[in-house]
């Protein structure tokens, strides 16, 4: 029987195009959660570096992505340092231009907005080339459509995309949406999720629905 596949690994498979994140970044306000990958042809294991943008810790705050989440190429995550001082009649950053301006202007940081962390659940998809604004919240099972850019919260188990970023659709009805966060099969132990993984990947929905019932209020070993 093949090995179920080690989380720990930086390239899962013999491409090396895509990348488990979480054993690379380096940041300690990054967090990301098993399995989650970054698929680039160029460089993905310097996700980091290059997709995480104006990443200062020491601003407070966190970029948090869940498990399972898939991220395509050339997705962004812009954080908070990103932005300018709004508070004023100018959003200029003389501060960090040096000299005079830096002496007569208050530190630039320190008037930045804050938007609170970004954190991105589990089993979400962010199609190529999407931009995820600071302080976004992205719930389970959220599909983003390629090239949108996310400036606000984004709820569990629906379709965005654009720019800024609409809902689309839902995607299932109410019953498996809450079937499916109840279930949380992401957090399954490694080899009890190979055993589902015929279910998770089954387009019968109304199957779905009636196995995960089962499951939810059955007895605790028959998950």
């Amino acid at each position: 029987m093949n090995k179920i596949p080690d989380p720990d690994m930086i390239f899962p498979n013999e491409y090396k195009t895509s990348c488990f994140i979480k054993n690379v970044v380096k940041a300690p306000n990054i967090s990301v959660g098993d399995y989650t990958y970054y698929d680039d042809t160029a460089d993905p294991a310097n996700f980091e570096k290059n997709n995480v943008l104006f990443n200062y810790p020491e601003f407070g705050e966190n970029l948090i992505i869940g498990k399972f989440c898939q991220i395509a190429s050339g997705t962004k995550f812009i954080m908070g340092p990103a932005n300018h001082r709004l508070c004023s009649v100018t959003t200029y950053p003389f501060h960090v231009i040096g000299g005079a301006w830096t002496e007569n202007t208050p530190p630039h940081m320190e008037q930045l907005p804050h938007k609170g962390d970004t954190i991105i659940g589990n089993d979400v998809w962010i199609g190529r080339e999407s931009v995820i604004m600071p302080g976004v919240k992205i719930g389970d099972g959220v599909i983003i459509a390629a090239y949108s850019v996310v400036t606000s919260d984004i709820p569990a188990y629906t379709v965005y995309g654009g720019n800024p970023a609409k809902k689309i659709k839902n995607r299932f009805d109410d019953e498996l949406t809450d079937l499916m966060l109840r279930f949380r099969w992401w957090d399954l132990e490694p080899q009890r999720l190979t055993d589902i993984l015929p279910l998770l990947c089954d387009p019968d929905l109304d199957k779905v629905k009636r196995v995960l019932k089962e499951k939810l209020f059955a007895a605790p070993d028959a998950l």
